[in-house]
């Protein structure tokens, strides 16, 4: 077994988590906490860059963030189905690492395969718990499951202020040049929502989300099950 980690972040592809979380990956980090990383897919079907590219620029995005581990499943890119040979590829990583914490992307998305990796991760989790499943690796319970936002999003259930962070964000996000650059490379670029002001757009709703709060930049998270707090405020002495 692998050295357990103190968070899991899915995602389809190579710059889910960076585009909906870096900020808090990097925060998370910086207080010590051990973060990993799971990509489902390879991004083949991308219009910008290839494979090998995509795994290059994941890599440096991942060194700067300072993450424990990233990993790729390799699972078809638009072919992430929910079948249970999916779902345990999932599971099983859930089991090597044992986080306490799990974040996915947001289960609604204009990208079919954000939806698709949601529901796998949110399944995963579920089956890992469960000793008879998979009785190779011991079963492990996920306290947490949050949601992180990519192009979709409403008014979070969560707040994470990431003002100190977010330059490590905006240079995370750089990383990605074959999907946020528009200047000249060996083969021609596709037009694309992503090259097309995309990252000055995820920098206007991580100011927009923390507004109400005035957080200069903030990320948001979605549950689906109730946030217990121990206590409301602190006593006056």
């Amino acid at each position: 077994m692998s050295e357990p980690l103190d968070i899991l972040i899915f995602g389809a592809h190579a710059d889910d988590a960076e585009i909906g979380m870096a900020g808090t990956i990097a925060k998370q980090v910086a207080a010590g906490y051990k973060v990993g990383l799971c990509d489902l897919t390879e991004a083949e079907l991308s219009s910008n860059g290839n494979v090998e590219l995509r795994m290059q620029e994941a890599a440096a995005a991942a060194d700067l963030l300072g993450v424990t581990v990233r990993l790729n499943l390799g699972l078809p890119d638009r072919g992430l189905n929910g079948s249970a040979e999916q779902i345990a590829a999932v599971t099983s990583v859930i089991r090597e690492y044992q986080p306490s914490i799990i974040f996915a992307p947001y289960w609604e998305d204009r990208h079919p395969d954000h939806i698709a990796c949601s529901k796998l991760v949110e399944d995963a989790a579920f089956n890992s718990k469960l000793r008879r499943y998979m009785p190779d690796k011991p079963a492990v319970a996920v306290p947490e499951l949050y949601f992180y936002f990519i192009n979709d999003w409403r008014t979070p259930d969560l707040l994470v202020d990431v003002t100190d962070n977010y330059v490590l964000k905006e240079q995370a996000l750089g990383c990605y040049r074959s999907q946020f650059g528009t200047e000249p490379r060996e083969e021609e670029v596709a037009l694309t929502p992503l090259n097309q002001g995309y990252v000055e757009r995820v920098k206007a709703r991580d100011s927009l989300l923390g507004q109400r709060k005035l957080i200069p930049y903030a990320e948001g998270f979605a549950v689906k099950t109730p946030y217990v707090v121990n206590l409301f405020g602190t006593r006056n002495s």
